[in-house]
């Protein structure tokens, strides 16, 4: 675990804060009397008037009070803060009492009608308990209600009846985030978005879409398809747009297109207290004020709730072709990759798969071809002609063949092209049918580092994966130094599982890296964001936080803890 990165402020009397005092420019000053001394008086010996120690002692009275009070009236200077540590605030109160849950009840179905909300188990266990995320949670860790709105209008009326009785709020997108973004460990209601999945409006010319949340990716591009078009973000089967957004995902094409962040023109959001903002409209670029759409992108839902998306969309790139080539190590792998980004030729995708990976999608058999069991790279082409994509490929083969790969192998029809692709796109199932028992389950690691420093990474987490008996495997973006550990475990080895995952993340921190490329910080991730960033920038985020949302209904304790950790 990350220890020693928490520091715990104990008042504002430790020397911590008394040094920042001082710093400040208003040292602390300390009057220091003497046992054995008494301040002179000029009264003679022995005298004593009651109307002037009335008058004194009134004077003396008035005075003191109105410093008190003087003093009462402005802020304290260590109150000053830029910053919000865990424990400069006061914790967030809800009020889960069952009186409180059935008058919003009666609220929100007066609202939403009756198929507009639930309270069975099934389905609030299915809202905050996913094959996907694994976060530590207790059995009654999950929603008080799902609700479904149909609206950005629904979903104000929903944050405004939640603020006003002090119930926290889970919006719900998809579902398949890996962190523990929905773990519901405070009773929330959890807002699903499955009705609002439609594509708004759809701007050829401008090459944008306006959709709601509960839109799949998936089912955007196929609506994009007939006009040439498609969403470059491709985090992985079942992935909805408001999700995306929270999570700031990627996937196969950050390589050549980027991440979410840079797919988002503007937000519809509603804010906590049911306030509903647009971020921006839909121009190419915008100078004006802050820029309130990256705050939100990749916020895992706790500063607003996504009910509107304009989303950048991009010309279908053509002549796509596949090569894969396989190596003997990871260094000659990854060189190779180094080398292809320094050429300067931009391929769609560059993804690495290691031995155990290419072990476990010949076991599963979910393609047709023997591949060799070793570090292997699937590169993605496309371009205006095929004899310029064909030009591509020669060039990287040559570099590949310098690395001494053992095999070169290329896609002809774009339907060969698919099918070696399908062998990236199998590699987790794969990976997940070598489980040794049915109630096996797995944590993954998301690290990116510098490009330069992934096969040292992944070398040194191959070796603790096998050093601890586990079965594990790597496989990453390489393009963009971004690779996930994937670690299968029995129940009583999540310990040893745990802490292959944090040393991973501790060692990708060390080498300039993030604990997080895609998968974000949810609930699992919260000290790992501290060691990389430092209290100082979780604080600032934290203070984020209360600025937009005082009474920490949305989403409450992702990302960074609201209290001192109990640990």
């Amino acid at each position: 675990m990350f220890r020693g990165v928490t520091r715990f402020r104990l008042g504002l009397r430790s020397k911590h804060e008394q040094s920042r005092f001082s710093r400040a420019g208003k040292p602390l000053h300390y009057v220091r009397y003497s046992s054995g001394t008494s301040a002179k008086s000029n009264s003679p010996k022995g005298f004593f008037s009651f109307p002037s120690f009335l008058v004194g002692f009134g004077f003396s009275t008035a005075l003191g009070l109105s410093v008190f009070f003087a003093r009462r009236s402005e802020p304290v200077l260590s109150d000053i803060k830029s910053t919000t540590p865990v424990d400069g605030h006061n914790i967030p109160q809800y009020d889960l009492s069952p009186s409180n849950l059935d008058e919003a009840r009666k609220e929100l179905q007066e609202l939403l009608g009756p198929e507009g909300i639930t309270d069975h188990l099934g389905t609030r266990i299915a809202h905050s308990s996913t094959e996907w995320s694994k976060a530590p949670r207790g059995d009654d860790d999950r929603p008080s209600l799902v609700v479904y709105p149909s609206t950005t209008e629904e979903t104000a009326a929903i944050a405004k009846i939640c603020h006003k009785r002090r119930i926290p709020m889970i919006a719900f997108s998809g579902g398949t985030s890996l962190e523990g973004t929905l773990a519901a460990e405070n009773g929330e209601i959890c807002l699903d978005f499955k009705r609002m999945n439609k594509i708004l409006e759809v701007h050829r010319d401008d090459m944008d879409v306006v959709v709601q949340p509960g839109v799949g990716y998936e089912d955007l591009n196929q609506a994009l398809s007939s006009l040439n078009l498609f969403f470059p973000p491709d985090p992985g089967p079942g992935a909805q747009i408001g999700g995306m957004i929270g999570q700031g995902c990627s996937g196969t094409n950050a390589y050549r297109y980027g991440t979410m962040k840079d797919w988002v023109l503007g937000l519809t959001v509603v804010l906590a207290d049911g306030t509903v903002i647009k971020t921006r409209h839909r121009p190419r670029k915008s100078s004006a004020g802050y820029d309130l759409t990256r705050l939100f992108v990749g916020s895992e839902g706790t500063l607003g709730i996504v009910t509107e998306a304009s989303l950048k969309i991009s010309l279908k790139p053509k002549n796509i072709r596949i090569a894969v080539a396989s190596f003997p190590t990871l260094h000659q792998a990854t060189n190779t990759t180094i080398q292809i980004s320094g050429s300067g030729h931009q391929l769609e995708a560059m993804e690495l798969l290691d031995d155990v990976t290419m072990h476990a999608i010949n076991k599963a058999g979910y393609t047709n071809e023997a591949w060799a069991e070793e570090s292997t790279i699937f590169f993605k082409f496309s371009g205006e002609t095929p004899q310029a994509v064909q030009k591509q490929i020669d060039h990287v083969e040559k570099l590949a063949k310098a690395n001494d790969c053992g095999s070169f192998k290329r896609s002809k029809p774009e339907e060969e092209a698919a099918a070696l692709w399908q062998a990236r796109k199998t590699a987790l199932w794969s990976l997940l049918a070598m489980k040794r028992d049915p109630g096996d389950e797995f944590l993954s690691a998301d690290v990116a580092v510098p490009i330069s420093r992934l096969a040292d990474i992944i070398d040194q987490t191959k070796k603790m994966v096998e050093k601890s008996g586990l079965v594990g495997s790597c496989l990453g973006h390489v393009g963009d130094g971004n690779f996930h550990t994937t670690v299968l475990y029995s129940p009583h080895e999540k310990t040893m599982a745990r802490k292959i995952i944090r040393d991973v993340q501790k060692l990708g921190v060390d080498m300039h890296g993030t604990v997080t490329g895609e998968h974000g910080i949810g609930l699992e991730n919260r000290d790992a964001l501290v060691y990389e960033l430092g209290e100082d920038a979780v604080d600032a985020m934290r203070r984020l936080k209360f600025a937009l949302d005082p009474l920490g209904l949305l989403n409450p304790a992702k990302i960074m803890r609201l209290q001192p950790s109990k640990d």
